[in-house]
């Protein structure tokens, strides 16, 4: 037997030895701690959080002890399982959904895409009712967000209004599936064709959701993910960006890697064979491709650490969806009778959504506020969560820009968005929360509403 040969067989005896014992770790030290029995009332009932079980610790003791401190063969796993799951060609890891949403907007200011590069000044169509890091990009690229109102109860974008915002300085939308709800899909890729518009889908919310035939992140020219423990599949921190247009992941990779022009893999040199034999601008003649610089980039790497975690994450997905669908359909039918109180969601027509959330709107005219229904429930361990930023204009961020009046703009009144800051919340259906848990929550809707 061969040295090397021999070696490999005693690291793979002691990986599984190791294995074996973080399989007994977890079930000793985690497991245990999972299965605490539900006290209505003194439990805590989260609206998210991590669910794993041994897998991920195992693909994590195994990434450590490979050492890989950057991207490695977990990341190309975990882009390759992400890309056949939302079924594009193209997809890169990051350290966050926002940083995807960043990348997804400053791509598109790349001189290689001519004269559909977005430039100061253009403007791009989105909403104002959602997460502050969907729009935030618009206006560090420099753009003008012009914001549209939204619909109830699907709680996505108005299609009625995507006309009345455009112009001739239009280059782009980028718009979330609220919840895992998706948007009119038709509608809006239609418009964004018609008017030859960039689009870019948030997905962040929605991993897993169906429109018709696809899953959403595959219909737009570029979509993004995030993996924040409270979402579909975590990675602790971590995000991703997908595409099908091979020129957009290019400079999709290129900002992600400080904006250089080589590609070579991690560790890997002269990929391309004349490292030293290339004009690029004004540099030298032969100056060392892995440091030129064709874009502004930045430094948005993920690790293989947080990717082993993916990996075994994402072999679960359809397992969470089930059960994030079942536990949305049972806060349905137990909330169905309290229709007087409040106003339900609703999937998008030809849709099959991956819930996020449980969406509850409180009425007008009713005997109780938003406020006073939040409050309740928070003291009574049932966590709730805002739709994120409310009406982002209105919030301190914007200070400066609404004395301005030129940074952006307002299609309408923005009523319903108002509308839902005012009188919206909502609540979890994780794959943590058992039958047990919901129809405690609906028990103490019932309990306040008519106490």
């Amino acid at each position: 037997m061969s040295l090397s040969k021999g070696l490999r067989q005693a690291e793979k005896k002691i990986k599984a030895q190791i294995f074996s014992l973080t399989k007994k770790y977890y079930r000793l030290c985690h497991r245990s701690q999972k299965v605490k029995e539900f006290i209505p009332g003194q439990s805590r009932i989260n609206y998210g959080g991590r669910f794993y079980d041994e897998k991920e610790l195992i693909n994590l003791v195994d990434s450590s002890l490979d050492f890989w401190l950057t991207a490695g063969p977990y990341t190309k796993k975990f882009e390759r399982l992400l890309a056949e799951k939302i079924g594009v060609k193209y997809c890169c890891f990051v350290n966050s959904g926002s940083s995807a949403n960043l990348l997804a907007v400053m791509a598109l200011t790349s001189p290689l895409l001519k004269n559909r590069r977005l430039c100061s000044g253009d403007e791009v169509i989105t909403v104002a009712a959602g997460f502050p890091t969907t729009v935030t990009p618009i206006i560090q690229a420099g753009a003008k967000p012009v914001f549209v109102d939204i619909t109830i109860p699907q709680y996505n974008i108005d299609i009625k209004m995507l006309q009345k915002a455009f112009s001739n300085k239009s280059k782009a939308m980028i718009v979330a599936h609220t919840l895992g709800n998706p948007f009119d899909v038709d509608k809006v890729v239609a418009f964004c064709k018609n008017h030859n518009l960039w689009l870019i889908e948030d997905n962040c919310d929605s991993l897993g959701s169906i429109y018709k035939t696809k899953s959403t992140g595959a219909f737009g020219d570029i979509a993004t993910s995030s993996f924040y423990p409270p979402h579909h599949i975590t990675t602790g921190e971590g995000g991703a960006i997908y595409t099908n247009n091979q020129v957009l992941n290019r400079i999709v990779l290129s900002m992600r890697d400080w904006g250089r022009d080589c590609f070579c893999s991690s560790g890997r040199d002269d990929t391309c064979r004349k490292r030293f034999s290339q004009q690029f601008a004004i540099l030298p003649f032969g100056y060392d491709h892995k440091y030129v610089y064709s874009h502004f980039g930045y430094n948005l790497k993920a690790t293989d650490l947080q990717a082993a975690i993916g990996c075994a994450q994402i072999r679960k997905l359809e397992s969470f969806i089930k059960k994030r669908r079942n536990n949305w359909q049972i806060l349905y039918d137990g909330l169905k009778s309290f229709e007087e109180f409040f106003i339900l969601p609703q999937p998008q027509e030809n849709s099959m959504p991956s819930w996020f959330g449980f969406m509850l709107t409180v009425k007008e005219n009713t005997h109780f506020s938003r406020d006073d229904m939040v409050w309740y429930l928070e003291q009574n361990n049932i966590q709730t969560r805002m739709l994120f930023a409310g009406n982002f204009i209105r919030q301190p961020a914007f200070d400066i820009m609404r004395k301005q009046k030129k940074t952006y703009k307002i299609i309408g009144k923005l009523a319903n968005t108002d509308f839902v800051m005012n009188n919206s919340f909502w609540l979890g259906v994780y794959p943590g929360m058992s039958r047990q848990m919901l129809k405690y929550v609906i028990g103490c809707i019932h309990k306040f509403i008519y106490r």
